[in-house]
């Protein structure tokens, strides 16, 4: 018999954005793989608890003109899509509001 060792994994909700990102000119690739339109910035939140993630969605679409294209309410992952400027606009208006209306830790928004 031999010594076989079990690892568990555990996601523990805490009140945090992990992931403010703008991609302003990605390799078409990505685009591809994720099926979103390659003219365009890309923003993506990653947060927890996971249910934030329709709050963040919600505020990204009322801050900029830009274009919800997914929202994963199990993982807790938000991409939006627009100009640069209004990505960046719907991104730091998320960053804004979870750390002063609901005591979020969340990072600056970075951009690639």
């Amino acid at each position: 018999m031999t010594d076989l060792k079990r690892t568990i994994q555990e996601g523990v909700p805490a009140k945090q954005i992990t992931m403010l990102h703008l991609i302003a000119s990605p390799d078409p690739i990505i685009y591809q793989k994720v099926l979103i339109d390659p003219r365009q910035a890309l923003g993506i939140i990653t947060m927890s608890p996971w249910e934030g993630a329709i709050i963040a969605a919600d505020l990204a679409d009322k801050a900029a003109p830009v274009e919800i294209k997914l929202v994963d309410r199990f993982k807790g992952v938000v991409f939006i899509q627009g100009d640069r400027d209004s990505v960046y606009t719907a991104l730091d208006q998320v960053r804004q509001t979870f750390v002063n209306s609901y005591g979020y830790t969340v990072p600056s928004v970075t951009e690639s």
